[in-house]
């Protein structure tokens, strides 16, 4: 049965140092560099019959180490805009906002590059990517779609998936390098597999 495959970029120094890394481009690391790599073995003994990729660079580096390279670029599938927390480490961020939370609070505004998304516009963008990708979830035979992307918008995707509210991405934590897959049982939406990452 066809399944959506959404695989995390590799590890970034923002990352890896826990900042929030909305539409900044930041390169992957040398691990990062490994991670996705380590992906193409996983993907290759799956029939992928489309990728999808985030237009940032650390998504499309992973693409194509991973053996997706040449996957259409869905601006909609762009990580989040932390806005004027862009590249802060959420510690740092409740120094100022005690008991601050990204998936209740939402964020600040920041410069004309990074104004700052609600997670419901977040929830509006993985809408749309799902239109145009989910039509052949759950069918016999169907090839998969592979999405590359990041980690919370790909959180806000399974939560939109599962037909719950945006702010519901906070339950599936999604690790650098890792793989997810999304497809149907008796035709209800479900999680068939998460945050699997390959053999060091």
């Amino acid at each position: 049965m066809g399944e959506l495959v959404l695989i995390r970029h590799g590890q970034t120094e923002w990352s890896r140092d826990r900042r929030h890394t909305g539409w900044t481009d930041v390169p992957l690391t040398e691990e990062g560099v490994r991670q996705a790599e380590g992906l193409r073995p996983l993907l290759e003994a799956r029939d992928i019959g489309r990728a999808v990729v985030s237009p940032l660079a650390r998504a499309v580096r992973t693409a194509e180490l991973a053996g997706l390279g040449g996957g259409a670029a869905d601006p909609d599938l762009r990580e989040w805009d932390y806005g004027g927390y862009e590249g802060i480490t959420t510690a740092e961020i409740r120094r100022g906002r005690p008991g601050w939370d990204l998936w209740r609070d939402g964020v600040v505004p920041g410069g004309p590059d990074h104004p700052g998304e609600a997670v419901e516009a977040v929830g509006a963008r993985v809408d749309r990517v799902l239109e145009g990708v989910a039509r052949s979830v759950g069918e016999e035979g169907a090839p998969d779609v592979a999405l590359v992307a990041h980690g919370h918008v790909l959180r806000v995707l399974t939560a939109r998936w599962l037909g719950l509210e945006p702010g519901a991405g906070a339950l599936f934590a999604l690790g650098t390098g890792s793989v997810g897959t999304l497809g149907r049982e008796h035709g209800r939406p479900v999680v068939t597999s998460w945050n699997l990452a390959p053999s060091a």
